[in-house]
């Protein structure tokens, strides 16, 4: 008896050892990209405004890497040079402060060029929208107001652009129109941080009969997961980015690029879904798979949760930290995110046992025995795992229902049950007896 006992309990041990460390051993991995980011090529996946803001992000959350920082302020300055936004530019000349040389330094010359032109283009914009509200021709005063718009846009002036825009409204003719008009409010409201505009012009534009256009879809649905992700409703957020389509390609680069579709919804199922929604809406979604491929990273350590290696799971997820804390969308919820992640981790790996070796999962998880014990003791505080902890022999045993006692309660409740029907079938047989019933009804006669 006693060796079969020790041969059960080996077999227990190697299966809790598999389901961590182990297998990592026993199959071929990818190498994990924790590089430093390759700012140039993160940089060409975007285009206009959000390229530049994100280049700014960059340089203000690595202040301890100078080398990134100048190097994202280098492009910044090249970028914002090409467009008209003389105001963004003084504010990166300042952040440069001298420490790229004289050919990134104050540019009096092209700031004046540039605010000349635009006094002269604003003054011509103002003549023919005044020309067109004199005519009273509906298109022309909507064109008037969203080169109105395109104009105060590319100057850096957001509320003005956004108030332009959302005037053109009154004068849309066609649900083509409406949705162009949404679709401007909502990229300067994404701009602005007005997420619950997104929320509103997204609907409206859902709310029209002629959205057809796939990318226009896929568009709407990255806007609405943004503006959702932003109000930490992870789960809708996913949904969302699980529903976009690939058609949306390289479509919306002044928002948001394909890699981030796959990053920001495969890190919010992950802390958000259950294993069947995992599989069936992640690993088993051929349109997101297309994503996916994109970010190997993202998709290796989708897998690698849902197949119970979490040993190597948390190895990408600790290697893309340091990334996806520069980027200007996830930066506020990666630490929330991931710390969901890693308690589903914890939950999902003791589930199918009875008893757990405190030391091999602590081995499993990368962290020491009085650090996941403390993790394990909020999740039983908060009600997640059903299991105590032996602080002796570090061990977590399950605390599964006490079956005898159910039974008893469950026959008990069913005794009360049955004693109670049979008192009001007496009670009504002595009515129907004493012809209680028959009175009541002559009364009513």
């Amino acid at each position: 008896m006693d060796g079969d006992d020790d041969h059960s309990a080996k077999m227990i041990d190697e299966e809790i050892y598999a389901n961590g460390v182990g297998e990592e051993e026993k199959r071929k991995r990818p190498i994990i990209s924790g590089e430093q980011l390759d700012i140039e090529a993160y940089a060409s996946l975007y285009t206009g405004r959000t390229k530049i803001t994100r280049l700014l992000f960059i340089a203000d959350h690595c202040q301890n890497n100078q080398t990134m920082q100048l190097e994202a302020l280098r492009m910044a300055y090249d970028e914002i040079k090409k467009g008209e936004n003389t105001q963004l530019f003084r504010e990166v000349v300042q952040k440069i402060d001298g420490r790229l040389g004289p050919d990134y330094s104050m540019d009096s010359a092209w700031c004046a060029t540039v605010d000349r032109r635009a006094e002269q283009k604003k003054e011509k914009l103002e003549n023919e929208l005044n020309a067109y509200r004199t005519n009273l021709i509906k298109e022309s005063i909507r064109m008037g107001y969203n080169d109105f718009g395109d104009f105060y846009y590319a100057h850096g002036a957001l509320g003005d652009a956004f108030k332009h825009y959302v005037r053109t409204r009154d004068y849309c003719t066609t649900s083509k129109h409406i949705i162009h008009m949404c679709m401007s409010a909502i990229l300067v409201s994404i701009e602005m941080g007005q997420f619950t505009h997104v929320t509103s012009y997204v609907s409206k534009a859902e709310q029209s009969q002629e959205v057809v256009d796939p990318i226009v879809i896929a568009k709407l649905r990255c806007a609405a997961g943004l503006a959702l992700l932003e109000a930490k409703k992870y789960k809708l957020a996913a949904r969302k980015f699980l529903e976009t389509n690939p058609e949306l390609g390289n479509n919306y680069n002044e928002v948001i690029a394909p890699q981030d579709v796959a990053t920001y919804g495969g890190l919010c199922a992950l802390a958000s879904f259950d294993r069947t929604e995992l599989k069936n809406k992640v690993i088993d979604n051929l349109n997101f798979r297309n994503f996916l491929e994109l970010v190997p990273e993202v998709r290796e350590l989708i897998n690698d949760f849902y197949s119970s290696r979490y040993a190597s799971c948390l190895d990408y997820l600790g290697n893309l930290k340091a990334n996806l804390l520069l980027d200007i969308h996830l930066h506020d919820h990666v630490d929330t995110l991931y710390d969901q992640i890693r308690n589903k981790a914890l939950i999902q790996y003791t589930h199918p046992f009875v008893s757990v070796d405190l030391q091999m999962m602590a081995n499993a998880f990368k962290t020491s025995i009085s650090g996941l014990q403390k993790e394990l003791e909020a999740l039983i505080t908060d009600n997640q795992i059903q299991a105590r902890i032996d602080s002796h022999n570090k061990i977590l045993y399950a605390r599964h229902a006490d079956q005898r006692n159910a039974t008893f309660q469950r026959v008990l409740q069913t005794g009360g049950e049955f004693d109670r029907d049979v008192r009001s079938m007496l009670l009504r047989a002595n009515l129907i007896k004493h012809d209680f019933n028959l009175r009541a009804s002559s009364r009513k006669l």
